[in-house]
């Protein structure tokens, strides 16, 4: 326990014999209970983790699925079993050693004190991470993590793809744990589940670790399609929850307009660029228009945006 209240961690774990038992020997003592979710490992996962069981039955649970459900179907998983326990904080962590025990308790710490629903961690804080995190995973992050903010609300958030996260019991019970994506954007979407019910997030600063013997299963070049098209589905639930259901905004207009002229606008320059330099006319009025459109919609986004922002900004979390 942390000041009287129960923590709890959900590792989701596909093949980590090498690593998972450093993560447990390594939990801070604070810690009640330790969720390890087998989603169907191939190797010695269950043995290793099996001896711990024996070892500390009281404070290691091993759930093993029957079939693979990724990484989000294994953290839900975690999840309801934290619920059924009553769990005050649930701290998501890998089973690869990636994430710093020693960061564990500025992460849940927020939640204790009752100034945060759910803290993420922030690998991008951190002056050495451009080294020590692979440019391609870096650049591929902050992508995701831009248009994260405009799916979500959350637009103090960075470093979206972070795993390293901590939620209250009163969040976690709130969200529909069946409907979680399974895969590598859970984190996106619980970010987006979250704000529609209007609960407070924090960053926090974390230690990026790589190069330890983990191995990756993340291909950027499956995951970001993937990621990007539940992150366009989000952004309309939440527009249409948010907004329009709980509490219209005109804000959905200018999200509206924004979307619909800035695109026109560039597909009729790029149109008239093309006559030009195939050598046909171009009336002055029709580039006009084009500018128009284009500038009209790029205006009415930022509109959106900053409405957006400025509604959302008592859900930023605290430290204290």
């Amino acid at each position: 326990m942390l000041q009287g209240k129960k923590v709890g961690i959900v590792i989701p774990a596909h093949d980590e014999e090498k690593l998972i038992g450093q993560v447990i020997e390594t939990m801070p003592s604070f810690v009640d209970r330790i969720f390890i979710v087998d989603d169907l490992s191939r190797d010695k996962t269950v043995a290793i983790v099996g001896d711990y069981v024996r070892k500390m039955p009281e404070q290691v649970v091993l759930i093993q699925h029957k079939k693979n459900m990724g990484v989000g179907g294994a953290v839900a998983t975690g999840y309801k079993l934290a619920l059924e326990e009553k769990i005050d904080v649930v701290v998501v962590m890998n089973g690869d050693a990636q994430m710093d025990p020693a960061d564990l308790r500025r992460i849940v710490s927020p939640i204790i004190r009752g100034k945060s629903d759910y803290v993420k961690g922030n690998r991008l804080f951190r002056g050495e991470s451009w080294e020590m995190i692979p440019h391609y995973r870096y650049l591929g992050n902050s992508v995701l993590s831009l248009l994260t903010k405009v799916a979500s609300g959350y637009w103090h958030i960075a470093d979206s793809q972070s795993g390293y996260t901590a939620i209250s019991f009163t969040a976690l019970r709130a969200i529909n744990l069946d409907a979680i994506y399974h895969q590598y954007g859970m984190p996106n979407d619980i970010l987006i589940k979250l704000n529609i019910c209007n609960f407070r997030v924090k960053d926090v600063s974390v230690r990026p670790i790589y190069n330890i013997g983990e191995k990756s299963g993340i291909r950027l070049w499956k995951v970001i399609p993937g990621i990007s098209w539940l992150l366009v589905k989000g952004f309309v639930k939440r527009m249409l929850q948010k907004y329009v259901i709980q509490d219209f905004h005109p804000l959905v207009f200018f999200y509206f307009l924004g979307l619909s002229l800035t695109p026109t606008g560039f597909l009729f320059g790029a149109y008239l660029i093309g006559l030009r330099l195939m050598g046909h006319r171009v009336m002055p009025t029709e580039a006009l228009f084009a500018a128009f459109l284009f500038i009209s919609g790029l205006q009415s986004l930022f509109f959106a945006m900053w409405f957006d922002m400025e509604y959302n900004k008592h859900l930023r979390g605290r430290d204290r």
